[in-house]
C-alpha cells in the first residue's frame, strides 16, 4: 500500500520508522516543521513528502494530530481522497474525532477508523519516536457500524505487523469513559503530585513509589488540555471520584481512627490483587 502519516511527532514518526521497517509499505510523511520533515526523509523514515498530489493516491491516511486538527485535515482532503481509502486517527479522544469524520466518510467514500495506539513516552517530538515503540501494545480500533470484517483483519494484520500484541473493539463512548481513568486521571493526579514543596527536597528520600506516580507528571499541557476538555464530563467523574476516595483516608487520619483506615488500606490491597489476578489468568 501507499501509506501517509499526518504529522511526525513521537506518535506518528513512530509508525512511520516501524511501517518502514516491519513492511514493504510505501511511507509518506506530512509535518507542519520542515525541519522534521527532512530529518524524518535523513533518516529512512518516510519515503517522501505526502504532498497535496500524493493524499489522493493514498490506500491509507493515519492522523497523527491533535484532535481539532485530526478533524479540520480530514475534512479540507476528504472530497479528493481515494474511493475506500482507510483514514485512521491516533487521538486519545474518540466521541469528538468519530462522529465528525464518520459522517464525512459517508459521504465522500472513503473508510474511517477511530485508532488509539495504547503506547507513548512522557516526551514528544520525533526526536523521541522509536521503531519499537508499540512492542507488546495494544491497539484500540473503533470501527463504524457498517465496517467490512475483512477491512479489520488486514487492520489486524498490519498493526501486528508492527509489534501490537492486541487489537480492541470498542465504542466512543466506551473508549472515552476507560481513558478518562487509565490515562486521563493518571495524568492528572501525577501532575498536581509533584506541586507539593517536598517535591524540590526530595532527593536522597525517593525512590521506586516516587519515580511511578510522577513519570507522567511531565507532559505536553497544550495536547493534554484539548484531550481533557474534549473529555471533561468522563475526566470530572473520575476527579470527582478519587477526591471523595482521599477524603476517607483524610478523615480516618483526622478521627484517629485506626480501625478505618486500615480497612481503606486492605481494600485497596485487595483489589489490585483481584485486579492483576483478572488479567494474568
Amino acid at each position: 500500500m501507499k501509506i501517509g502519516i499526518v504529522g511526525l511527532g513521537l506518535i506518528g514518526g513512530s509508525l512511520a520508522k516501524a511501517l518502514k521497517y516491519h513492511t514493504e509499505h510505501t511511507v509518506l510523511g506530512w509535518n507542519r516543521s520542515q525541519d522534521t520533515l527532512l530529518k524524518a526523509k535523513l533518516l529512512g523514515a518516510i519515503d517522501g513528502e505526502l504532498t497535496d498530489e500524493e493524499i489522493p493516491q493514498c490506500d491509507m491516511l493515519i492522523c497523527a494530530l491533535y484532535p481539532k486538527l485530526t478533524v479540520e485535515f480530514v475534512q479540507k482532503y476528504a472530497p479528493v481522497l481515494k474511493k475506500g481509502a482507510i483514514v485512521i486517527d491516533c487521538c486519545g479522544v474518540k466521541r469528538a474525532v468519530c462522529e465528525p469524520l464518520w459522517e464525512a466518510a459517508a459521504q465522500y467514500g472513503f473508510k474511517f477508523y477511530g485508532g488509539h495506539p495504547m503506547a507513548g513516552l512522557h516526551y514528544s517530538g520525533f526526536s523521541y519516536s522509536d521503531v519499537s515503540m508499540f512492542q507488546n501494545a495494544s491497539m484500540v480500533l473503533v470501527p463504524p457500524k457498517d465496517a467490512d470484517i475483512q477491512d479489520l483483519a488486514d487492520l489486524k494484520a498490519l498493526f501486528t505487523s508492527i509489534g501490537f500484541t492486541n487489537l480492541q473493539i470498542t465504542t466512543p463512548e466506551e473508549h472515552d469513559r476507560i481513558i478518562a481513568y487509565t490515562s486521563q486521571l493518571a495524568h492528572v493526579v501525577s501532575n498536581a503530585y509533584v506541586k507539593s514543596p517536598e517535591a524540590q527536597v526530595h532527593n536522597g528520600f525517593s525512590a521506586g513509589s516516587y519515580k511511578d506516580l510522577t513519570r507522567v507528571a511531565k507532559l505536553n499541557a497544550g495536547m493534554w488540555t484539548e484531550l481533557f476538555f474534549e473529555n471533561a464530563d468522563y475526566l470530572i467523574a473520575e476527579i470527582d471520584g478519587i477526591i471523595a476516595n482521599l477524603q476517607q483516608y483524610s478523615d480516618a487520619l483526622k478521627n484517629q481512627d485506626e480501625k478505618a483506615l486500615y480497612t481503606l488500606l486492605k481494600a485497596g490491597s485487595d483489589r489490585k490483587e483481584q485486579i492483576d489476578g483478572m488479567y494474568r489468568s
